[in-house]
């Protein structure tokens, strides 16, 4: 096959004529700051790059199309330390997998239009972001490229994130481009590629355009078959009633792995992320039977419809309350759920139910004390304060205007721009679980939304304001922002009348 030719960063390159301009970047030209999140989709943004100074999304960009053409990507892009300084500053980067397309269309966006909180929502209109909630990423892009990134205390910041995360972090404006760690970015260049084909095998190729071709799967698009509560409410007189459906964790980077014959396998967490989602072990299994087989370095790669039909879920209930606290929680068969909802309310009886679905998860943001605490808060009275099991403290107030206000004591504060900003996150996610996010899951229990903006999590330009307050204590530190979870979630349901099922707007 012929050659193209073209510019990136400055220089010429020639890569073969085929696949999208994102895979000639990351597979060919060993460029990984634009991420693969949704590939080919077309709807996270993290693999933006510009075509001769315009932002352009590489995953569904033809690399023919970009022939005698320039191409910037995230390491060749001018002032690219200066944004971020600012996304450090403002803690707007948490794993930093979607970051780097974001800075891209930052970066190109007019005075006019970058310095509008209006004008830069609107840009966003093309970018998924799970962690930060969005308000952290509009100040960095307001405020502009530059100011000081300093971390005054790196360690500090690190443990703060992965207190909040739950796994190890990084914090510092090399997370902001990309360059956190992520499992596939760090893979030997002659690693071999392996995807899961169409009967769920695993196909081995030299390349990944070789690998996805073998497997015989075409992405999955969005569906308009209706939500489902699968899990009933239990027979009884109650005061209070609340169902939950499937929803989609939804975190940006697809679980990867990769292993030397004979070596340990990467881990997919990178660089943090997933928040209890990327709990399943298998995938460096894999990649290390495969290594061992073939006799060198295999990296194993889920697509985006991968995550959604295997990752797991939040385990969906049907509960009812009476107003001394006591009730009755069905729940989907999970290990771990009956122990997680007794530790905050050991007055609710939870019943586990066969439920045919996708797997779920007691691993995911408190899943189960969370839904137990709301429920008992709601029937207790107005106030919206949760004390979650592991100490936390944390109370919300949704105003008239939909604007949150929150106060979280997480004990010794050790960072707090890292701790706001997983607040900020905690706070959009908790809104958008009660209004608007939602997974389609058929008869058989196999999801049918398998796109990214199918799973109803909010856009930059539906979050309203959030403002954190840190109450600093002398406590040990503490995991904080999965009180703001639940103490806004609580509030938002109280603001919609608790409607009985979630998510509230289907």
């Amino acid at each position: 096959m012929t050659d193209i030719e073209f510019t990136v960063n400055g220089s010429a390159v020639s890569v073969p004529a085929e696949g999208s301009l994102l895979d000639a970047l990351r597979e060919s030209l060993g460029l990984t700051g634009a991420k693969d999140g949704c590939s080919p989709q077309g709807q996270c943004g993290c693999c933006t790059v510009w075509v001769d100074g315009q932002p352009r999304v590489s995953c569904v960009t033809p690399v023919g199309r970009v022939r005698g053409r320039a191409v910037t990507t995230i390491e060749g892009l001018p002032g690219a330390s200066a944004w971020a300084s600012s996304f450090t500053r403002h803690g707007a980067s948490q794993c930093g997998f979607c970051t780097p397309g974001i800075i891209m269309r930052a970066a190109a966006l007019d005075d006019a239009k970058r310095s509008t909180r209006d004008g830069a929502c609107q840009a966003m209109l093309a970018h998924q972001c799970r962690c930060t909630g969005w308000q952290t990423v509009i100040d960095a892009i307001v405020d502009g490229p530059g100011g000081d990134a300093a971390v005054a205390d790196p360690a500090a910041a690190a443990r703060r994130a992965e207190l909040e995360g739950g796994v190890a972090q990084i914090v510092g404006p090399d997370v902001a481009v990309g360059a956190g760690g992520f499992a596939d970015d760090t893979a030997p260049p002659d690693a071999l590629v392996a995807v899961r084909s169409a009967t769920g095998d695993w196909v081995v190729a030299p390349t990944l355009a070789e690998a996805r071709l073998a497997s015989g799967k075409v992405q999955g698009r969005r569906t308009t078959a209706p939500l489902a509560w699968p899990v009933p409410v239990p027979d009884g007189e109650w005061d209070l009633t609340l169902q939950t459906t499937w929803v989609e964790p939804g975190y940006l980077e697809p679980d990867a792995s990769w292993c030397e014959p004979g070596g340990e396998p990467m881990s997919s967490h990178g660089n943090g992320g997933a928040f209890g989602g990327k709990s399943d072990p298998t995938l460096g299994a894999v990649a290390r039977r495969l290594a061992d087989e073939h006799g060198r370095p295999v990296r194993v790669l889920s697509t985006r419809e991968d995550v959604v039909r295997l990752g797991p879920k939040r385990p969906p209930i049907g509960a009812g309350v009476r107003a001394d606290g006591t009730g009755v929680v069905n729940v989907a068969r999970t290990p771990g759920i009956r122990e997680a909802i007794a530790a905050v309310a050991p007055g609710l009886a939870v019943v586990e139910l066969d439920v045919v679905g996708p797997p779920t998860s007691a691993s995911l943001r408190g899943a189960g004390w969370v839904e137990a605490a709301i429920l008992l808060g709601a029937i207790d009275g107005a106030s919206s304060r949760i004390v979650a099991p592991g100490g936390g403290v944390a109370e919300a107030i949704v105003a008239d205007d939909g604007s949150i206000s929150v106060t979280v004591d997480a004990g010794t504060v050790l960072d707090e721009r890292v701790l706001r900003s997983y607040c900020i996150g905690a706070a959009h996610m908790a809104l958008g679980w009660v209004t608007s996010e939602g997974l389609s899951v058929g008869d058989d229990g196999v999801p049918h939304d398998l796109t990214m903006r199918s799973f109803g999590v909010l856009r930059a330009v539906d979050t309203p304001q959030i403002e954190v307050e840190v109450v600093d204590s002398e406590r040990p530190p503490v995991n904080g922002s999965d009180a703001v979870f639940a103490a806004v979630a609580l509030a938002v349901w109280r603001q919609h009348e608790m409607a009985a099922r979630w998510p509230t707007t289907h």
